[in-house]
């Protein structure tokens, strides 16, 4: 023991003598510096005027007399106002020379974009144009699907055409007295969810009374019941619905928190305020166990009433952000996004109370990640070429996409798409465009049809040459997502997406937005979008 503990002993005896000589030179350090700050101070006295001594007795006369303003020229500012800093100025940033030429092809597609809502109205469409605006072939609907399921293996979402859903709602109208086969919800007031609410509520109380028990009748939200109509360009609910009853052992759980919804709703609209989804899962921890619970029938509330979410006064926490030449009021306050300082202004979930749009931007930016909107905000990208840039941080929000719907229609300008180049990026894409499986009863006031794909795309890669070490190899999962798109119908339906896509999954390679920053940190701004937007490089 006494020998295995000798190289310790060594070392604990090294350790202490360099610590030592460590120690001792900071003590000649701190007197060195102790001596040149003693000599400073010397050298700085004997160069400053020495002051005269005052009389004391002229002291204790001096009282204090009320400050009065000087009547002579003008005053020297006192030690600690000169040593305040004037606030930086806002760097100005003008136009740039050639966003005439730049921006030429994107006033081109703003210029056909509004001719085309203006000679088309809102629910109006022609089969035949709708049949090449598709490329679908005039043939039956049973030979069309028959070529598709050939194609593609039979897509995930269930696609019926205009016509067929037109055929289908007039003959299930004779039949049972339904008006469409598919269920859509509208903007309502407060006063008519309540009364909605209510309704629901007497129904209940009548089941009850004659001793039935009580169930409910939902309109089924499940993946079967999903479908995609290319006409509309977007995922609708079908008409299929399923009941909850409290008798059963199996459902009455499920009713019982339909219930405990239905009435703290009933409360919230009342009071004429908004909660979140958070607030709403713990009113009743115990009952509702996991915010997936309640958050599942939120959305059954919302079909049975046939309102939108937003209508029920339930929102979820702000993540988008806009910057850009944008301005509106927000319950009362008016708010210009070009002075929002470099972060810009949240997007917020009432979307309802903001009025009086305006702007000047030749088109919309959709970025899909933080970290590229925030370089062309701080770069002031939408100054230079008049613009709105937009961003849900990464998978879209309900209020993003309800505000970016909103603003489209109203403001009339295209929509232009930056995301990643991978199978997520065109997701995302999808769900700004096409709407998602989840919240595809309130798709009409959620969805953006036509934006355009603008990047990065996989054929950039090669077009700009892209650096090998800024490219990443797409996962197994990763290539398993995009075989899965390319069997999706609103994929389908454009066919340059689908050979991108196609591109993609060949080549196993995927990069981010960020990877433009290989050739500088401004490149994206300086270089890439301009070229991008002068050529019209979009699909």
């Amino acid at each position: 023991a006494r020998i295995s503990l000798l190289p310790l002993a060594r070392r604990a005896k090294r350790g202490f003598e360099s610590l030592r000589t460590d120690t001792l030179r900071g003590i000649k350090r701190y007197r060195v510096c102790i001596k040149l700050f003693t000599c400073t101070r010397q050298s700085c006295h004997k160069a400053r005027p020495r002051q005269p001594e005052r009389d004391p007795t002229t002291i204790q006369k001096m009282a204090p007399t009320k400050k009065t303003k000087p009547t002579g020229g003008p005053t020297e500012p006192s030690p600690a106002a000169a040593a305040r800093k004037p606030p930086v100025k806002r760097r100005q940033v003008n136009l740039a020379d050639d966003a005439d030429q730049v921006l030429t092809k994107c006033r081109e597609l703003r210029d056909a974009l509004r001719r085309k809502s203006s000679s088309l109205p809102t629910g109006e469409s022609s089969d035949d144009d709708d049949d090449e605006a598709w490329n679908l072939d005039t043939k039956s609907d049973g030979e069309d699907e028959k070529d598709e399921n050939k194609k593609t293996g039979g897509a995930k979402t269930k696609r019926i055409r205009l016509s067929e859903l037109k055929r289908a709602s007039a003959s299930t109208a004779e039949l049972d007295g339904k008006k469409s086969t598919i269920v859509e919800v509208a903007e309502m007031n407060s006063t008519q969810v309540v009364e909605g609410i209510e309704n629901v509520a007497v129904k209940i109380a009548r089941q009850v009374l004659a001793k039935q028990g009580f169930q409910l009748e939902i309109p089924s939200r499940a993946a079967s019941n999903q479908i995609y109509v290319p006409e509309l360009d977007r995922i609708v609910l079908g008409d299929k619905t399923g009941t909850r009853s409290f008798l059963n052992v199996k459902e009455s759980r499920k009713a019982a928190i339909t219930t405990r919804v239905l009435q703290l709703l009933h409360a919230v609209l009342l009071k004429r305020i908004h909660i979140t989804k958070r607030d709403l899962f713990y009113t009743d921890v115990k009952l509702f166990v996991d915010q997936s619970e309640s958050d599942g029938v939120l959305d059954d509330v919302a079909t049975m009433i046939g309102c939108t979410r937003s209508n029920l006064h339930v929102v979820a926490s702000d993540k988008g952000l806009v910057v850009g030449r944008i301005s509106f009021y927000e319950d009362g306050d008016f708010i210009d996004c070009t002075k929002m300082g470099v972060g810009g202004k949240a997007i917020p979930p009432y979307i309802d109370k903001i009025e009086n749009v305006q702007s000047d931007a030749e088109f919309i930016l959709l970025v899909e990640k933080e970290a590229a909107y925030m370089r062309m905000a701080e770069d002031r990208f939408y100054q230079r070429y008049p613009c709105i840039v937009i961003t849900a941080k990464g998978q879209p929000d309900v209020a993003t996409r309800m505000f970016l719907s909103r603003i489209t229609s109203e403001l009339q300008i295209p929509v232009l798409a930056l995301v990643d180049s991978d199978p997520y990026g065109l997701k995302i894409l999808s769900v700004y465009m096409s709407g998602s499986k989840n919240m595809s009863y309130d798709s009409a006031s959620l969805t953006t049809p036509d934006i355009k794909w603008l990047g990065l795309r996989p054929s950039d890669l090669n077009k700009y040459d892209l650096p090998d070490q800024c490219r990443l190899n797409m996962t197994e999962n990763d290539i398993k997502t995009g075989k899965e798109l390319l069997q999706e119908a609103f994929i389908m339906k454009n066919p340059k997406w689908m050979k991108e896509l196609q591109f993609m999954v060949k080549t196993k390679q995927k990069a981010e937005i960020q990877a433009l920053s290989s050739f500088g940190f401004q490149y994206i701004t300086e270089e890439y979008l301009p070229r991008k937007l002068k050529e019209g490089d979009w699909i």
